[in-house]
This record gives structure tokens, sequence and C-alpha cells, in this order.
């Protein structure tokens, strides 16, 4: 995983894009020089078209990336891949008719005729670049092979994770595979490295890091039986830190467990922080310039949308009040930053006797409050515009941990360790959880969930937020998670 602006981004996913970008280009300018002609004026020149091609190349590729092309979750789903490059097609066509027309590109045959080429030539490269991945990882190409040294649930917890969230791009193998069936404390083994390298290693995870050196507990233990009873690590000797720094120093990537979860699978492990790793791990800062631009950005992003929505919202109304007795909007209080209350707007999305009794209750699959208004303008996220306003007094910003209820908060700080640092942020109409994760409706949920807010308090940043603000048109478009 590499890191590129603060934030951490997929080595394949970033490859395979660039690669698609510039195939994309070379597509769209031989498409475009053969309608331009070879009698053509300024900026039809051969230098222009070249400038025209990866301009337009570039702006499907963020309307792909805006639909979610390039998770790698998705990548190798072909259902799915016909779904988003139809979506980005749609999409697209307005965004380079734009560009088009701004740059007085005006081809043979008709403006939309070779838009329509181009589009059917990048998807014709889509599905070539994208047979070319799927080849490759059917084949394990370029599967990354882990090792996960460590006992108890912490090390199963780790291979579950990466079977579960990045199974397509990384193999758990057995230690037995660099691990002799007994290995002294401290000593050397001249044999580790070369093994390592034969069986392709890409990286060590260790679940519970290693004790400075010099200390009585300088070892990490390894073991079959700390994980699961998996047999992925048959081995119960000891691995001195010090051998883990050599392989470190010779190339081998070692990954305590923590970096391992944030970097690759974008989350924070919750069983295994504590205060003193949130006190010194890099990140859990803010700065006041930083906090004046993104307040900034709230405001411009949020006065744009609400002159886009206006129409919407009107007619959104409209349906309500035809649909069911009650109130156009939802007033409910909620936590804020560091846990100020303030009341929260929504378009009322369930009959109006939802909570009868006022005891709080979490909504649920096909919740029967729901109305029928109720249940699209959920789905599709519209509920949450009257939120606008929240962002625009200041109590919310765009982008952060959604905001819960005073209730919930106090319940599930009592259970869940660090709940209460996801205030210290705004809290958001969208954020890291939201997009990586379904509704939470359950204790369980929200603990996920705060693993995914908790890396946002930690890594927050403008272009953090950008990638969000990204993600969230796909979460919109293809309704994920809502209830």
């Amino acid at each position: 995983m590499n890191r590129i602006i603060g934030q951490y981004f997929s080595a394949e996913m970033a490859a395979l894009c660039l690669i698609e970008w510039a195939l994309t280009s070379v597509v769209i300018y031989a498409v475009l020089i053969s309608a331009v002609g070879p009698d053509a004026a300024e900026p039809f020149a051969r230098a222009g078209v070249v400038n025209v091609s990866v301009l337009l190349a570039l702006t499907i590729g963020s309307v792909a990336v805006t639909i979610g092309l390039y998770r790698s979750e998705i990548c190798l789903q072909r259902g799915r891949l016909l779904v988003n490059a139809g979506i980005t097609g749609v999409l697209a066509f307005p965004a380079l008719l734009l560009v088009s027309e701004t740059l007085h590109v005006h081809p043979h045959g008709g403006l939309l005729v070779w838009l329509g080429k181009s589009l059917i030539a990048w998807v014709a490269c889509l599905f070539v670049t994208r047979w070319v991945f799927s080849f490759t990882m059917r084949h394990r190409m370029f599967v990354r092979r882990v090792v996960v040294l460590g006992t108890g649930r912490e090390a199963a917890g780790t291979r579950d994770q990466i079977q579960s969230h990045r199974g397509k791009f990384f193999e758990v193998v057995n230690s037995d595979l660099i691990l002799r069936p007994s290995v002294a404390t401290g000593t050397s083994d001249p044999g580790l490295l070369a093994r390592t390298r034969e069986n392709r290693i890409w990286g060590i995870v260790v679940a519970s890091g290693p004790e400075p050196a010099g200390s009585e507990v300088a070892e990490t233990e390894i073991g079959g039986s700390g994980l699961g009873g998996s047999g992925l690590g048959g081995n119960s000797g000891v691995l001195a830190a010090s051998v883990l720094l050599d392989l470190k120093l010779r190339g081998v990537r070692v990954f305590d467990e923590m970096g391992f979860w944030e970097q690759h699978l974008g989350r924070i492990n919750l069983q295994r922080a504590d205060a003193q790793w949130l006190i010194f791990a890099d990140g859990f800062s803010s700065s006041r310039l930083g906090d004046l631009l993104k307040r900034g950005m709230d405001i411009l992003i949020t006065l744009g949308m609400l002159c886009l929505t206006l129409p919407l919202m009107l007619l959104t109304a409209l349906l309500i009040k035809l649909d069911s007795p009650g109130p156009v909007f939802y007033r409910q209080v909620r936590a804020g930053l560091h846990g100020q209350s303030f009341v929260l707007f929504k378009f009322r999305s369930m009959s109006v006797d939802a909570e009868a009794g006022g005891r709080p209750r979490w909504a649920s699959q096909q919740d029967p409050r729901i109305t029928r208004v109720g249940g699209f303008i959920r789905s599709t996220r519209i509920d949450e515009l009257p939120q606008l306003l929240n962002v625009l007094n200041g109590e919310m910003s765009f982008v952060g941990p959604r905001p819960e209820r005073p209730h919930f908060v106090e319940q599930l700080s009592q259970i869940i360790p660090f709940y209460l640092e996801r205030n210290y942020v705004k809290p958001g109409l969208t954020g890291w959880a939201q997009v990586n994760f379904p509704y939470g409706a359950s204790v369980e949920d929200a603990r996920q969930k705060l693993s995914y807010d908790l890396y946002y308090v930690k890594n927050r940043s403008l272009f953090l937020d950008i990638v969000i603000l990204f993600s969230t048109v796909r979460v919109i478009l293809f309704r994920e998670g809502a209830r």
C-alpha cells in the first residue's frame, strides 16, 4: 500500500487506473485523428489532438473513479463492472460534451457521434484491461503472500480480516513454509531469509508486536494454536525481534498488527488499540489552518448543494405531505463536536408515532415504521438533505463521523472503548465509515463503524475528505447500506 498526500492507496488499483487512462488516451487520439482529418486547423493540429485526447481520457477516468470502478473489492466482479461502466458512460457523456464544446472540438461526422465512438472505444479498453487483470489474479501472479505470526485471537482476527476484506489480493500462508520446527530464542536462522524468498513471501504481519531489544520478552510467539486451530502456523517456538529486524533490513516487509490494519484494511484494530498507542501514533491532530480550510470547503459545497437540490427538496416535501400525516421535517437531538448537543434536521421518513413510549430504537431492515416515500428517500439519502442547514450553521461538517443520539452515545461509550474519541471532530453528512460499512443497527455494527471512524480521526485531511465525497456519489447511486 503506497501513501500519497498522506493517504494509503492500493498499488494495484493505482497501476490499473494509470494503464487504463493511458490506453484510453491513445484510443481517443486514434478516433479523433481519424475524425478530424489531415487538413485540420488549430487547435486540431496533431499536438492539439493529443491534448484534447488526454483531457477527455482524464474526464472519463475521473467519472470512473467516482463511480467506483477502481475499488479493489469489486474490480473482479464482471456483473458490477458492466453496471459501473454503463453508469460511467451515461455520466461521462455530458462531461465530455462540455469539455469538447469548451475546447471547440468539431470533428467530421458530428460531435455527438464522435463522443459516442470514444465511449465505446473506452469500454473496449476497459474490458481488455480487466480481462488481463482478472487472468493475472486467477493465476495468482500478483497476489501478495503474507505470514501472520502470533498467538491468540489477535492473529486469528487479523487472518480473518485479510481473507474477508482483501482475500483476492492477499494469501495468508502457513508459517511452516519459512519457519523450522524449532527456533532457539535469539538465535539467527541463516535459512530463514532463503525460505522466505523461495516461497515468495511478500510480508510478515506480527500480531503482537515485539518488545524493545534487550528486554526479557523481546520475542514474538508463533503457533498454530493461536490461529483458532486453522493450522496456519504449526510451530510453537519463538522468533527474536532481532531476526525480524534482520528480515526487514534485507527487504522483507514486516508489519505490526495495527499498521497492517490501517494501511491495507483502512480501519483501526480496536482489539489492540490502547491509550498509549493513540497518544504516540502519527495523526490524531488538527491545525487551525486545516480547520479553517475545511470550514471554507463546507460552506462552498453546502451553498452549491442548496442551489442544486432546492427543486428536489420542494418536491420531496410535497410528496411527504401527500403520503402520510405529520410534519415534513423531523427534528432530533444529536451529539456533536465534543459531545455538545444540537438539533439535526431530516425529511421525515417514518410515521409520526415511530417511537411511541419515547424509547429510542435503531432502524431495521423492512422497518414497518418507514413510510412509502420514506423508504425511497432513505435509500437515496434524500432524507439527509436538510442537514445542509446544520452544516451551514457550523454544527456539522460535510465529512465526518455520523452524529449519534445522546442516548446511544452514552450506551455505546460504556461498552466500546474509545467510542467518545469520535466526537473530537465535527460530525458529518457523510464519512469514511458510511462509504465503507453498511448502516449500523446493533452494538457490533457500531463497533465496526468506530474502527473506520477512528481511522478518519487519525488520518483526516482535505484530500481524504475529497476521496470520501467521491465515494459518496457511488454510495448514493447504488443505494449501498441504506435502511
